[in-house]
């Protein structure tokens, strides 16, 4: 049995850089989700404030338009 010497392997640089690799990926991942939550999510105030007011008159609008409403509907706190 003849030994040329190469059949020794060293498998920590491989490991390593696949560990890197693996880090990397993660990292990008991570990235596009934050990307992806500061376009859905991120709004100012005034933006904020200015899609309720426009709901609130979509929703009068749409209450003015029901047929039979006379008078809305008085809650608990209305009383």
């Amino acid at each position: 049995m003849d030994s040329d010497g190469g059949n020794i392997v060293n498998f920590s640089s491989y490991k390593k850089s696949v560990r890197d690799e693996k880090k990397r990926a993660a990292k990008k991942q991570k990235e596009e989700t934050a990307a992806a939550n500061r376009v859905r999510f991120g709004r100012t105030g005034a933006e904020k404030k200015r899609e309720k007011t426009e709901a609130e008159r979509r929703a009068r609008l749409l209450e003015g338009k029901k047929l039979g409403a006379t008078e809305p509907e008085k809650g608990p706190q209305d009383t």
